[in-house]
């Protein structure tokens, strides 16, 4: 049997990428198949890496028009001072001085008192952080959130663990955007679309207890996204 002819409809600028024999077919009262005496070609450009990227791009650009909004770099507002603490509050040892405390090399072993200790004021650390969360919405300042977290922590005979940290002059750590951590509360204002960290840590019979939580700034609820 003579072998089929190719037959191709235009010319091929690209190499075949898969040549085959003709597909049989089997016919109806017919005792053997029969063939249409072409070939099948299949043809493949190879693509780069780069430019299968900018083609997924291109796509998606015109999938959606959606425009992204930049939003301007981070200020800052102005910072006020240090709020004050009642005397019988027991204070941590580096509260009154700059320097940051040595870490300790000993491994330390608590007792059953000690443990009781450590869930009380980590207990007391999530009230505070869920009562700062409920403050969290567009316009307020985090100096204002600064203010209602201290205040809470006195209340409960606790001592705000940033407060004189290394000379830090706040009570609770705000870090707005691209402000990784341990920011420190101000006069700026929070805006909608702002992601906003909380960062609470108390002193309480000797032991801190500290949580820290993502929210998102949003105008018609503040409902809080955590880690």
């Amino acid at each position: 049997m003579a072998s089929p002819s190719l037959s191709y409809s235009g010319a091929l600028s690209e190499k075949p990428f898969l040549v085959g024999r003709p597909l049989g077919c089997f016919l109806p009262g017919v005792s053997r198949y029969s063939t249409q005496g072409r070939c099948v070609v299949i043809l493949a450009k190879r693509l780069s890496g780069l430019e299968e990227a900018m083609r997924i791009r291109r796509s998606r650009e015109l999938q959606t028009n959606k425009k992204i909004r930049i939003r301007p770099p981070l200020k800052r507002g102005k910072i006020s001072g240090p709020l004050p603490v009642l005397d019988h509050i027991q204070k941590p040892s580096y509260v009154g001085s700059n320097q940051l405390p040595e870490l300790s090399s000993e491994y330390q072993i608590h007792d059953d008192e000690g443990i009781i200790r450590m869930k009380a004021v980590c207990e007391l650390a999530a009230r505070v952080l869920e009562f700062a969360g409920t403050m969290v919405r567009p316009s307020i300042t985090t100096n204002e959130i600064d203010k209602a977290v201290h205040n809470m922590i006195i209340e409960a005979g606790a001592y705000p663990s940033p407060l004189g940290y290394g000379g830090f002059p706040k009570s609770v750590c705000t870090s707005v955007n691209e402000c990784m951590c341990h920011g420190i509360p101000d006069s700026r204002q929070l805006q909608d679309g702002d992601i906003l960290n909380i960062d609470v840590t108390v002193y309480l019979n000797g032991y801190h207890g500290i949580r820290q939580r993502h929210f998102c700034v949003e105008k018609l609820m503040n409902q809080q996204n955590g880690w």
